[in-house]
């Protein structure tokens, strides 16, 4: 059966870490992090249901008025943000290749096909292989480290040199690295991957600078077999009112990608199984308001909200500051 982890800070500090089933929802004893439980489940050599029953649960909370206090953090951290890693994947669902082309039209020819096509249709055709077998890689993307990471209700940060600030609803897988170099997967979260598609639809080659941006986790990590049907609402908020609305399909059934697929690519290299990292890995989406002509601005609200995650993800947008950049000669 499945469940959902989040982390609390209280209002002194401390830190602890909720399970919720249905509509009910206690504190567990003994951890401080979700990480923290993870490794404890790792070396006890059992799953994190077991390692949360072993460990026993204290008294019960209300999570979404927790949510509504500010005290519900992402759902997974790391003590060194540089051994969080942010990572992606695009073109893994159906219709996602529709959103991409709209970005990169004017760009090419009408009767040329474009990469972002030719890359989603090997997915299509080669993204779930049988059990055992390699499938086609997907479209990679770094997005950064755990500097980047935040949680349910923060604000959403754009560089000052963005061109936009849009965001990308769907899932993300989040992982922890075993002590042999196993990567065990802890979960799946909502997030806002929030990326710059001005940027990316200026040149394709620029997709890189447009992903290295902060990206959000709602405050639930859903734990046990992966839903095969998630069905969800993106929108955005001006001023109170909705702007902009529509549902989002994500999960095995609406992707062209296994999640077994995606992490192979992923995990092959010998450099993303390094023990006690955690990595935050977005599996796509095909629902963008940028594609409907949506230009986001300071102050709106993204949120994001899909069964069966109780608790929506919701950030305001903001612009950072300028930031002098001096490169010293020693």
């Amino acid at each position: 059966m499945s469940f959902r982890l989040s982390q609390h800070r209280a209002a002194d500090g401390t830190r602890r870490v909720i399970a919720a089933r249905g509509g009910e929802a206690h504190f567990v004893r003994g951890v401080d992090g979700v990480r923290a439980l993870a490794m404890a489940a790792i070396e006890r050599g059992v799953g994190i249901a077991e390692t949360v029953e072993a460990l026993g649960l204290d008294e019960a909370v209300d999570l979404a008025a927790e949510q509504a206090a500010g005290r519900l953090l992402a759902p997974i951290d790391h003590p060194d943000a540089a051994h969080l890693i942010l990572t992606g994947t695009g073109l893994t669902h159906l219709g996602s290749a529709e959103g991409r082309d709209k970005m990169h039209r004017d760009a090419a020819a009408a009767a040329h096909q474009t990469d972002s096509m030719r890359m989603f249709l090997e997915g299509v055709e080669g993204g779930k292989p049988a059990p055992g077998d390699v499938g086609q890689q997907p479209e990679w993307f770094y997005k950064g480290n755990g500097t980047h990471l935040i949680g349910p209700d923060a604000p959403l940060a754009m560089p000052a040199f963005a061109q936009d600030g849009g965001e990308e609803p769907e899932l993300a897988g989040i992982y922890l690295i075993g002590p042999d170099g196993t990567p065990h997967r802890l979960g799946l979260c909502l997030a806002n991957e929030f990326s710059d598609h001005v940027t990316e639809r200026h040149n394709y080659l620029w997709l890189a600078h447009s992903k290295l941006r902060q990206a959000a986790l709602g405050p639930e990590l859903l734990v046990g077999t992966p839903p095969e049907d998630v069905r969800g609402t993106s929108r955005i908020r001006r001023e109170g009112a909705v702007l902009w609305e529509k549902p989002f399909l994500s999960g095995e059934a609406n992707m062209s990608h296994s999640l077994a697929n995606l992490e192979h690519h992923h995990f092959k290299y010998p450099l993303f199984r390094i023990p006690g990292d955690i990595h935050v890995h977005f599996f796509g989406t095909a629902t963008l308001s940028f594609s409907d002509g949506v230009r986001t601005q300071e102050g709106d609200v993204f949120e994001i909200e899909a069964a069966p995650f109780t608790l929506p993800l919701r950030n305001p947008l903001v612009r950072s500051a300028p930031e002098p950049v001096a490169v010293g000669q020693l």
